[in-house]
């Protein structure tokens, strides 16, 4: 099974608020879900994301691949707790 870290679009209409979610990559973008790992406010300026950093790296460490957007946040992430 191929497992991805994608988001996982809610809110309004011109108002999008995400999930970072780890999910089947054969399922659509807001179906069925693995496990719930953050959230992402693209309207929100700054600390605009949260993320379970320790769950992040266990689900990449066995072998899922985060989507562009989830891995810069991830990036991020490391560098916030590393400071």
């Amino acid at each position: 099974m191929a497992v991805a870290i994608r988001l996982k679009r809610e809110g309004a209409k011109n108002s999008p608020y995400y999930k970072i979610v780890v999910a089947d990559q054969r399922k659509p973008r807001d179906g069925k879900f693995i496990e719930i790992i953050g959230t992402y406010d693209p309207k929100q300026k700054d600390e605009n994301f949260t993320l379970k950093l320790d769950r992040a790296e266990y689900w990449v460490g066995v072998g899922a691949r985060p989507s562009q957007t989830v891995g810069n946040i991830i990036t991020k992430a490391r560098k916030k707790s590393a400071a």
